[in-house]
C-alpha cells in the first residue's frame, strides 16, 4: 500500500478490513472498501466441485467439534491432580463452543450436519438428496479421525508417559479413563450390562435430536438464526454434564473416528472391549430418527411453517386452500400469515 493511501485512511477515520466488516451494518463509520473481486476467483470457484466443498465443510466442521473436545478431555485426564487444567464442566463447554464454531464455520457450505444420523434424517424428512448422503457420512468420520490424530500429536509426549505408566500398573492401555479414552469412550469397570448402555446412550442421542430439530424448525419463534448454534451446542453440554461419568457417545462420526485412532496407537481392544463399540458407534442412529419422528408427528405444525413462508403446500396455493376450506381454518389477509387454531365461524366470516 503507498504511503498516501495509508495516511489518507488514517485521516478518514476509516475502520480498516477486519472482524470492524462483520459490524458493517451497525456502525456509522465507514469500513474501508473490499478488494474487488477478480474474475480470476470467480472463475476457480466456479469450476471447483460442489462436492468437494460440501465434504470439507463437513469435515471441517466435524473437526472443529472433536478438536476441542477431545483436547479438553486430554487436559483433563492427563492432570487429574490438578483440577484447574480441566473438569467435567470444562469438557462439556469446549464440546458446545466447538459445535458452535461448526455451525458457524461451515454451515453456510454444507448445511451442517456433522452428524451421520442428522444426514440421514434430513434425507428422510427433509428432502436431502439420498446420493449425498454417504460422502457426506465419510467426510464427517474423516473430520473426527483427522481431530483425534492432531490431539494425539501434540500430546503426544504427555500420552507416551501416561501409557506407560498405565501398562506398568497393570491396567493397559484401554479401559474407562485410560489412554484410549482420551479419545472415544468405555465402559466403566462396573458397566457390564450392555442393555444399560444402550439405554443411556439411547435415551440421551433422543435428547439431543429433539433439540436440533426443534432448533432447525423455522416456525420456532424462540430461535433465531444467530442463536441456533449455541443452542444446539448448549445441548450435547447438557448431556455431557448429566452422563459422561456413566458413558455416552452421542455421535457416530465423533466416536468411529476416533476410535480407529485409538485402534491405531493402542489396538484392536479399542473395538472390542466390553463389546461396546457398537452401542457407542451405531445407537447414534436409531436414536436420532426416533427424535425426529417423536417431532414429526407429535410436535410439528406445518401449517405455521406454510403461514411464515418457510415451506409450500404440496398442490400449490389450490391445495392449501382447499385445506383450509376443509378444516374451516382461515387466512388471515391483513397481514399474510395463517392463523392456526381459529375457526371461520368463530371469526363471523361464516
Amino acid at each position: 500500500m503507498a504511503t498516501t493511501d495509508h495516511i489518507e485512511r488514517l485521516g478518514t477515520q476509516e475502520l480498516e478490513l477486519g472482524a470492524t466488516d462483520a459490524i458493517r451494518r451497525h456502525v456509522t463509520r465507514k469500513v474501508v472498501d473490499v478488494k474487488p473481486v477478480s474474475q480470476r476467483k470467480l472463475d476457480f470457484e466456479h469450476a471447483r466441485p460442489r462436492w468437494l466443498r460440501e465434504m470439507m465443510a463437513e469435515a471441517t466442521g466435524v473437526f472443529f467439534y472433536v478438536y476441542p473436545g477431545v483436547a479438553s478431555t486430554a487436559a483433563f485426564l492427563l492432570n487429574g491432580t490438578e483440577s484447574q487444567f480441566g473438569s467435567l464442566f470444562m469438557i462439556g463447554w469446549a464440546f458446545a463452543l466447538g459445535i458452535a464454531f461448526a455451525i458457524i464455520t461451515c454451515a453456510p457450505t454444507s448445511g451442517g450436519h456433522f452428524n451421520p444420523a442428522i444426514t440421514i434424517c434430513f434425507a428422510f424428512w427433509q428432502g436431502f438428496p439420498w446420493k449425498k448422503v454417504p460422502y457426506y457420512i465419510f467426510s464427517q468420520i474423516f473430520g473426527a479421525f483427522i481431530a483425534g490424530l492432531v490431539v494425539m500429536g501434540q500430546y503426544h509426549e504427555q500420552m507416551t508417559a501416561f501409557a506407560a505408566k498405565s501398562i506398568a500398573e497393570g491396567k493397559g492401555t484401554v479401559y474407562n479413563g485410560g489412554p484410549a479414552s482420551l479419545l472415544c469412550s468405555f465402559p466403566g469397570a462396573t458397566q457390564n450390562n450392555l442393555g444399560y448402555l444402550f439405554l443411556i446412550e439411547f435415551f440421551v442421542d433422543s435428547f439431543i435430536g429433539i433439540v436440533i430439530w426443534a432448533t432447525l424448525d423455522p416456525a420456532n419463534p424462540f430461535i433465531s438464526p444467530a442463536s441456533a448454534p449455541f443452542v444446539i451446542g448448549m445441548a450435547y453440554a447438557n448431556m455431557v454434564w448429566g452422563f459422561a461419568n456413566i458413558t455416552i457417545s452421542t455421535n457416530l462420526a465423533r466416536d468411529l473416528g476416533t476410535r480407529i485412532v485409538a485402534a491405531i496407537f493402542y489396538g484392536g481392544e479399542s473395538f472390542s472391549y466390553k463389546n461396546y463399540s457398537w452401542i457407542a458407534i451405531l445407537v447414534n442412529v436409531p436414536a436420532t430418527f426416533f427424535a425426529t419422528c417423536y417431532y414429526e408427528f407429535l410436535m410439528r405444525d406445518s401449517l405455521k411453517k406454510i403461514g411464515a413462508g418457510h415451506a409450500v403446500h404440496a398442490g400449490g396455493e389450490e391445495g392449501l386452500q382447499m385445506h383450509l376450506t376443509k378444516t374451516r381454518t382461515f387466512e388471515d389477509m391483513g397481514d399474510g400469515e395463517v392463523v392456526v387454531g381459529r375457526k371461520a365461524d368463530e371469526a363471523g366470516l361464516v
